[in-house]
């Protein structure tokens, strides 16, 4: 059984729903080690400096960012802590959006929320309402150290978190040269147009994605069991053990939700926190550094 990457809750308005954060992808992958054709040994990847060819200890390797060809800032460890997001546990929907309004392209990676014990009411609660409503909760999340921005959808029996891309990492559209207008403008006859309608439509069939494999994967995987067998070698592998979810109590959710609804119409998104004090001290930290790498 997987193990959970963090328990802890949905909060929206004055509800929280007790959940697990579980993968929800499968990494399947196949990985290959580099060996010495001659002896078939494993080879080893060092930590050398660039001018003496000596290798580097990690106790005296830092974090630099190339601010210029060449030219270099050293980035200390409280810099990145002092940037680095409060480490919480909570699923924080700050408001609700149509689930159409939401480019595919912002769609990143997956994860499944798990309810905890006893919390099956709430989960049940938000995911229905999201389905009723065609809403899905647009959230804050840390996951190990970094905050990502993610969208809580029903999908099925679950309700699934997807983390979001922030504008800025997508290119666009402009930046490319693509055919804008109507179809007419390409000389492209309504004829054209009714066939190849008419091809879709003959090509049309229900999405059933067990239909397909990774057929290049399944070729090498037979290929590499062949390898194994032939040199009798075997392999082990050890599930990991689950892990005891969070308890919960028994929540009244009428009186959250009227106080919720007393309190604010929609949860708006939260303003950014003021970072002067912080990036003040990063700054000084950096002056310090530089000018002791000097």
């Amino acid at each position: 059984m997987a193990r959970p990457i963090w328990s802890g809750s949905i909060s929206f308005g004055l509800l929280n729903i007790p959940v697990s954060l579980m993968s929800g992808e499968r990494r399947t992958d196949l990985s290959f080690r580099m060996l010495d054709s001659r002896d078939k040994k494993p080879i080893r990847f060092e930590r050398v400096n660039a001018d003496t060819g000596e290798e580097v200890p990690w106790k005296d390797i830092v974090k630099a960012f190339e601010y210029d060809k060449g030219s270099y800032v050293v980035i200390e460890k409280e810099d990145i802590a002092a940037a680095a997001p409060e480490t919480h546990e909570t699923v924080e929907v700050e408001t609700f959006v149509d689930a159409a309004s939401i480019d595919l392209r912002f769609f990143e990676k997956p994860y499944v929320l798990v309810p905890g014990k006893r919390a099956e009411k709430g989960y049940v609660l938000l995911r229905e309402t999201l389905r009723k409503t065609g809403k899905v909760g647009i959230a804050k999340v840390v996951i190990r150290t970094r905050e990502y921005l993610c969208a809580v959808m029903p999908h099925d029996d679950a309700l699934v978190l997807i983390l979001l891309r922030y504008p800025q990492e997508l290119i666009d559209l402009d930046e490319y040269k693509l055919p804008t207008g109507k179809s007419a403008d390409y000389r492209v006859a309504p004829k054209e147009m009714a066939m190849a309608e008419q091809l879709i439509d003959s090509m049309t069939s229900e999405w059933k994605p067990r239909d397909y494999h990774d057929e290049f994967r399944e070729r090498l995987s037979t290929i590499i069991k062949k390898r194994i067998k032939s040199a009798g070698a075997t392999t082990k592998f050890e599930e990991p053990e689950p892990r005891e979810d969070a308890a919960t109590n028994v929540v009244d959710f009428m009186s959250l939700l009227q106080q919720s609804l007393d309190t604010k119409k929609r949860t708006p998104p939260k303003a950014a926190k003021p970072r002067k004090q912080v990036a003040k001290k990063a700054t000084k930290a950096t002056r310090k550094t530089v000018r002791k790498k000097a």
